[in-house]
């Protein structure tokens, strides 16, 4: 760990953020994390799905 981080941690701890701040970045957190949970176990609907063309050629 190098002295720059040493220092943000320190001004963190001297000025700590908010409490609407940390639970913003739970909610977003926490919105990421459902997000993933939907596409993992329910699926993406077919009309956000890619549908490959075939293979990519590489012009000469």
């Amino acid at each position: 760990m190098n002295l720059h981080w040493l220092m943000r941690m320190r001004r963190w701890a001297q000025n700590p953020p908010s409490w609407t701040m940390v639970r913003l970045v739970f909610a977003v957190v926490a919105l990421c994390l459902a997000l993933w949970l939907v596409e993992r176990y329910v699926g993406l609907p077919d009309w956000i799905g890619a549908d490959p063309k075939g293979p990519i050629r590489v012009p000469r």
